[in-house]
């Protein structure tokens, strides 16, 4: 049964540039511009008349774009719910003119050991993100870590939870690796069974949903639960709708300036019908439309997902602005 039928997140793609080359990632390969002030004050416009309520700031990574601040703060005046991901080089720097404006600051750290982690990102980048810990808890921001999980650093989790996580009660986010177009990597039943257990831990969030998702062997076209061109609005920095999502990109329209429009257009919705059930669908798990897609259907997904979406807003405090919504 399906319980909201519009758009609840954007996933805004400020920039493809980013400072890292993380070896599960291809987005940093791409040229790209950055998205403009007038643009995105267009969109917010349109966003906010499809429903959506969710603004993800992406990229790339979305510090370097100069005028993120304000971004954030556009959105916020539009009554959006925010998120920043940030890989942390930059954050220190930043951090002041970002204060109060993200509502969901997540910094990316895979591994409590400084060498090991540097290596998966491609640059050093450890000590900034304990620097950007320590500097956003001062000016009173409450940042989650999100720890993307691969086969060889599950047995990592210990000891990062309790030497970074619980001694800065911090939550601690476990993003189970997914594979796309021969990019990142899958999970043993051993480990995403390993996950499961985290789960229940204290200051740690794991959608279970992705768990079963998985050992369900992902989307399958013949009965889709992945709703993505239909909870999640994807614009690139070129200023383009992406469809059916960003991973499988099939087509990127102009937006110039009247996304509801464009949104509701024939064409549009006809690639809107389409999701979950192309080719490439088949078997995808990946967590970036899967999450809103649990979250719209009431299904087996939707019970799965439901312990760990509470746990984690009563953790953040976020389910007031939930319920405004």
């Amino acid at each position: 049964m399906r319980l909201v039928s519009h758009p609840v997140l954007c996933n805004y793609y400020v920039t493809y540039r980013c400072n890292a080359s993380c070896s599960f990632c291809d987005i940093w390969e791409k040229p790209s511009p950055y998205i403009t002030v007038e643009n995105l004050r267009e969109n917010l416009r349109d966003l906010k008349k499809l429903g959506v309520k969710v603004i993800d700031f992406t990229g790339g990574e979305p510090l370097l774009h100069r005028q993120l601040d304000l971004l954030l703060k556009e959105a916020k005046d539009h009554g959006m719910i925010t998120t920043v991901t940030s890989n942390g080089l930059l954050y220190p720097k930043q951090a002041e003119k970002l204060r109060g404006l993200v509502d969901m600051l997540h910094f990316s750290l895979d591994s409590p050991d400084r060498d090991e982690h540097d290596q998966s990102r491609g640059v050093k980048c450890f000590d900034k993100v304990m620097e950007s810990i320590a500097v956003a808890k001062s000016m009173g921001e409450r940042p989650d870590i999100i720890f993307t999980v691969f086969e060889d650093n599950v047995h990592k989790i210990k000891q990062l939870w309790e030497e970074i996580c619980i001694p800065n009660d911090l939550v601690l986010i476990l993003n189970p690796v997914f594979e796309y177009d021969k990019v990142g990597a899958i999970l043993s039943k051993e480990a995403l069974k390993e996950l499961l257990w985290w789960a229940k831990q204290k200051n740690v969030y794991l959608n279970e949903a992705f768990v079963q998702l998985r050992l369900d062997g992902g989307n399958h076209v013949d009965a889709p639960v992945c709703k993505a061109a239909s909870t999640t609005v994807v614009i690139s920095p070129e200023n383009k709708l992406v469809l059916p999502c960003y991973h499988l990109g099939l087509k990127d329209f102009p937006i110039e300036g009247d996304l509801f429009n464009l949104y509701h257009s024939d064409e549009v919705q006809k690639l809107v019908a389409l999701e979950g059930k192309l080719p490439a669908c088949e078997g995808c798990v990946i967590n970036c439309y899967m999450q809103p897609s649990f979250a719209v259907e009431m299904n087996k997904y939707w019970w799965k997902a439901l312990p760990s979406t509470i746990k984690y807003n009563r953790m953040k405090g976020t389910w007031r602005q939930m319920v405004r919504f």
